[in-house]
């Protein structure tokens, strides 16, 4: 059957597609598969329990039946709204009201919503790019466009430091905005590499969003206040020109799919149009579970206490355990400043980073090859081709195992 260009597109194989196929094979496969690629969050039991929590008390009080058996307005809960607003004004005085928030199925969502919006083909045979100052960056952009040929990256500067670990920083020097760059988008903390922009960095794109009289998008997932999953310094940031995203994703409700976007009010009533016309509502269901912790401040407690240190131990332990069982000196750690995942960079590695990912995958250990997360970088570096994403938010059973996995066939890689 002939699909037209958008089917053809978006039916083929893409990055994001084989990592989530890759997840939940790996969920479906018990105790058979090792799981340290996609992005699932870590069941922290103590969080588990409080969302169990809040869930009985809203089926008891009839809510969550309620929330099921009806739409929200295609801008999303306006309970849950109206609580965020007031919970970054209080924590930041950003001064929100409820004209600058909406909710989209997931991040995923929002990004299909902001980069169509702003990238893409415009009138009179114009288009417009979006540019990633610091690649690499999160594998799932690279085909949120319905255009082609619609990002731009640049290759970062990059500082190796003491203990075998090393640390991307965006590379001003090469960063040109154009006129064809409609904005600029980066993760903080970063996946796939768990990455944290300075504040100077931010401070510094922020300048060069407004010179150029286009939007700063932040993708903060994993970031502050919440899910906070952040090791290193660094001051929350909104203005009017920036798009900050959140998600409810890495508190622990990826299954309930809920995006945040907190922008100015002409790009949320844009994206609350599309939303209306492609999902006609966001879904209901995590805005209500945690709109009594938002509401409390109680998700901030969470995030601080208890989501914060369980995963910054998690990826500590992972650090030293990669590095005392791989022994080449050309293995390299970024610096684990954020995000769930460690990644992992092998100097002159004798193959392609997804011939590893296909031969860890016949062993039973799941990772991301790197080379998906270079989405607008055109020109040839075999860096991206060194580089893999590993998830250290498992089982540590889960995780020990498929480090010695991956640490027997690089060893063996290198000495051969």
């Amino acid at each position: 059957m002939p699909y037209s260009i958008f089917g053809n597109k978006f039916t083929q194989h893409s990055g994001i597609t084989e990592l989530m196929d890759d997840l939940n094979e790996g969920v479906q496969g018990g105790d058979d598969i090792l799981m340290l690629g996609g992005g699932n969050p870590a069941s922290i039991p103590e969080i588990q329990t409080r969302l169990a929590e809040l869930m009985q008390e809203l089926l008891t009080q009839g809510k969550l039946i309620n929330t099921l058996a009806n739409y929200d307005g295609p801008q999303g809960k306006n309970s849950f709204i109206n609580a965020l607003a007031e919970l970054f004004n209080d924590l930041y005085g950003w001064d929100l009201s409820s004209e600058n928030i909406m909710l989209t199925n997931g991040s995923q969502n929002a990004f299909f919503y902001l980069f169509n919006l702003l990238g893409g083909n415009f009138s009179a045979g114009k288009k417009k790019k979006i540019l990633f100052p610091l690649a690499p960056e999160y594998i799932g952009y690279a085909d949120a466009s319905v255009s082609e040929d619609a990002f731009v990256a640049v290759r970062p500067k990059i500082t190796e430091l003491e203990n075998g670990l090393f640390k991307y920083h965006v590379d001003f020097d090469a960063l040109e905005i154009s006129k064809d760059i409609g904005a600029i988008c980066v993760s903080r903390p970063t996946n796939p590499t768990g990455n944290v922009l300075t504040d100077d960095e931010i401070t510094h794109l922020d300048q060069l969003a407004q010179d150029n009289n286009i939007p700063l998008i932040i993708d903060n997932a994993y970031g502050t206040p919440f899910p906070n999953i952040i090791f290193a310094e660094a001051t929350p940031f909104w203005n009017a020109n920036t798009i900050l995203c959140l998600s409810l994703s890495k508190f622990g409700l990826p299954g309930a799919r809920c995006g945040i976007v907190i922008a100015n009010p002409a790009i949320v009533k844009a994206m609350s149009n599309l939303s209306g016309i492609m999902a006609l509502s966001p879904g209901g269901i995590g805005p209500e579970i945690a709109l009594p912790l938002v509401k409390t401040k109680e998700i901030i407690k969470l995030s601080d206490e208890v989501i914060k240190p369980y995963y910054q131990n998690k990826a500590e332990k992972a650090v030293t355990l990669l590095q005392s069982k791989i022994t080449t000196p050309n293995f390299k750690i970024h610096k684990a400043e954020g995000a769930l995942f460690l990644w992992l960079w092998f100097k002159d590695l004798p193959i392609s980073s997804n011939e590893l990912y296909k031969n860890l995958k016949a062993k039973g250990l799941l990772i991301v090859s790197g080379h998906y997360f270079f989405p607008g970088l055109d020109q040839e570096w075999k860096h991206t081709q060194e580089c893999i994403r590993l998830n250290y938010a498992q089982e540590d059973d889960v995780v020990e195992r498929g480090i010695t996995i991956l640490a027997d066939m690089i060893n063996e890689l290198y000495e051969n």
